[in-house]
């Protein structure tokens, strides 16, 4: 018998809920299953996980393949590194930032302007010494290049 971790939709419509749970291949979405080994709320905010890692990583051992959505959960709640070994980087998800159309963010355009000064801070530092004065010679040069032609303009001017 194929063992896969899957997903059951439960809750009303539109407002759905899931069971994870590891069931025969063969039997239907929502149809019978040999264990329930968690739950998942995408509705929530943040959406919640649990799941039963001892559970999930016993299923995995004997066999069990996980969907693509459950393979996610499972690394998101910890039992994927269990179950492999490895360490699973995830990406970092920015913050949902809500406006009150009363009230000013104020601390928003802070930590944009932080960031924004982060990378342009790094690439000075890591900037050699030699390219530094190269760059404000050619400067000085090309100012002192646009004193003449300004020269002949107000000579001409007048």
């Amino acid at each position: 018998m194929a063992v896969k971790l899957r997903l059951m939709r439960m809750g009303k419509k539109k407002q759905p809920t899931y069971r994870v749970v590891a069931a025969d291949a063969r039997s239907p979405r929502d149809g019978r299953f040999i264990e329930i080994i968690g739950t998942y709320q995408p509705r929530q905010d943040p959406s919640v996980i649990e799941i039963d890692n001892d559970r999930a990583v016993h299923w995995l051992q004997h066999g069990a393949q996980p969907t693509e959505r459950v393979e996610k959960l499972l690394k998101i709640s910890g039992a994927w590194e269990s179950y492999t070994g490895e360490a699973v980087v995830l990406p970092v998800q920015k913050p949902k930032v809500t406006i009150a159309a009363d009230s000013a963010p104020a601390e928003a355009p802070a930590a944009e302007a932080a960031a924004e000064e982060a990378p342009a801070e790094k690439a000075a530092q890591e900037a050699p010494a030699e390219e530094a004065p190269a760059a404000e010679a050619a400067a000085e040069e090309a100012s002192a290049e646009d004193a003449p032609v300004e020269e002949a303009a107000e000579e001409a001017a007048e």
